[in-house]
């Protein structure tokens, strides 16, 4: 009988990035062991203190590595708790031969990696892998022959697969396309055996040929209604899309939106227009922005006070509450309004940072370029909910400016991909370009 030889455990080596990313990290290793080269804590102590994400995953890793029991600083590390391994922390040293003839300054970075080359110089019976979200220090990794791999736990599995909120189903018979032309504008689950797994505000395009009609399904009704094409604030949907987006960015029901689609498709447009339509019910508007620097350029070098320097990353929603104005016309007294909930502070343009930690009531608030934030980030903004707020998330997966995030591992994906199918929440992936010919053109083709 031949015995089946047991796995070792992996040794994964994390960098400062995977920390500030997520404090909880060491959790989601399962049975293998970790360690933390000293450089890591070192860089740490930097980001202690602060407000932003990234220091409260500072503070919050630290204070749990002095929570665990044992002796963190031994060769054996401590435990992580039954089923899971240990965890270490490795000194530094002298840098490898292979380091010093590459690189040309001692850098955090280059320790952490020779701290990982090390240890699989130490350990060479087991696989030691660098995990890092610095796409740069993977590939210095792999060419010194290191194994390196992004932080993966909170990832969707792919793009391609990610919920669009939308399906087009053909072959619909004619009588179940009239049905919703009727008085009550909606058709029970099971009249509709041609849609299949249906979820909660998930829409769909029923076609028999030239005809054709919009529903989304409500699974508290287990139905289908009809979604109609109507306008807000002077802005009208161009296509299915749009009117699905905007009839779930007006419902009072859904508490949840993200807009997803390149430049140019509607999203923030529609997301404003909503907002203004549904002023009465909210006691503020607040649109909000990463301030994710421009040309690697921080917030505090922008000349002038905290308003001009701000002035930057809220011009894009400047610019959409101008079409909403030039839609309307200057006579049009809601355009004047406009004007009027600024001064009065009814809407609020802001950069996201000063949202964290406050509790909202009764807002409608609009998150512009939500790809840019981590889903730790979204979680904490989501949070913030009080009753009856409304929150929309809108942004482009293909357009990250965020260093160590992308498609999969930001928090908008994130988003989508935990709440599809809630009743509180909606999502629309926005396809068509609508701001012009040349802008689509230059989406699809540059």
């Amino acid at each position: 009988m031949i015995s089946t030889p047991v796995r070792s455990p992996k040794l994964f080596v994390l960098d400062t990035n995977v920390i500030l990313h997520d404090s909880g990290c060491i959790r989601n290793f399962e049975e293998n062991d970790i360690a933390i080269p000293i450089t890591v804590l070192e860089e740490l102590d930097r980001f202690k203190k602060g407000h932003d994400d990234i220091h409260f995953h500072a503070r919050e890793f630290l204070r749990n590595l002095d929570d665990i029991t044992g002796d963190v600083l031994s060769e054996g590390g401590a435990s992580l708790g039954e089923g899971r391994g240990s965890i270490r922390v490795v000194l530094g040293g002298e840098l490898e031969r292979q380091v010093k003839a590459t690189f040309l300054n001692d850098a955090p970075d280059h320790r952490i990696l020779n701290a990982a080359l090390i240890l699989a110089r130490q350990e060479p019976l087991r696989h030691v892998v660098l995990v890092t979200k610095d796409t740069n220090l993977r590939l210095k990794a792999k060419a010194l022959g290191v194994l390196a791999q992004d932080y993966t736990s909170d990832k969707v599995e792919s793009v391609d697969t990610l919920y669009s909120g939308h399906r087009t189903v053909e072959g619909m018979s004619s009588e179940s396309i009239d049905a919703f032309y009727h008085d009550s504008h909606e058709v029970a689950r099971d009249k509709l055996t041609a849609v299949t797994d249906p979820v909660a505000n998930e829409n769909f395009v029923l076609r028999n040929g030239s005809k054709s009609v919009l529903v989304s399904y409500r699974s508290a009704n287990q139905s289908f209604v009809k979604v109609n094409k109507v306008s807000a604030y002077g802005i009208k949907p161009r296509n299915a899309e749009q009117s699905f987006a905007l009839s779930a960015l007006v419902n009072q029901d859904i508490k949840l939106v993200t807009l997803m689609g390149k430049a140019g498709t509607g999203k923030t447009l529609l997301a404003l227009a909503a907002a203004l339509e549904c002023r009465a019910t909210y006691r503020q508007i607040l649109l909000a922005r990463p301030t994710v620097p421009l040309s690697n350029r921080d917030l505090g070098f922008l000349p002038g006070d905290v308003a001009a320097k701000l002035d930057p990353y809220m011009r894009p929603l400047h610019d959409n509450l101008t079409v909403i104005r030039h839609e309307l016309g200057d006579k049009d007294p809601n355009s004047q309004k406009i004007g009027d909930m600024l001064e009065s502070e009814k809407l609020v343009m802001t950069p996201l940072a000063y949202i964290r930690g406050r509790s909202l009531q009764r807002v409608f608030l609009i998150v512009d370029e939500a790809q840019n934030l981590t889903p730790h980030e979204m979680k904490t903004i989501i949070t913030r909910a009080g009753e009856g707020t409304k929150m929309v998330f809108t942004g482009d997966i293909k357009q990250i400016d965020h260093p160590y995030l992308d498609a999969l591992s930001n928090g908008l994906s994130c988003l989508v991909s935990r709440m599809m199918g809630q009743s509180i929440y909606a999502h629309i992936t926005l396809e068509k370009g609508e701001r012009s010919a040349l802008a689509d053109l230059a989406s699809d083709l540059l």
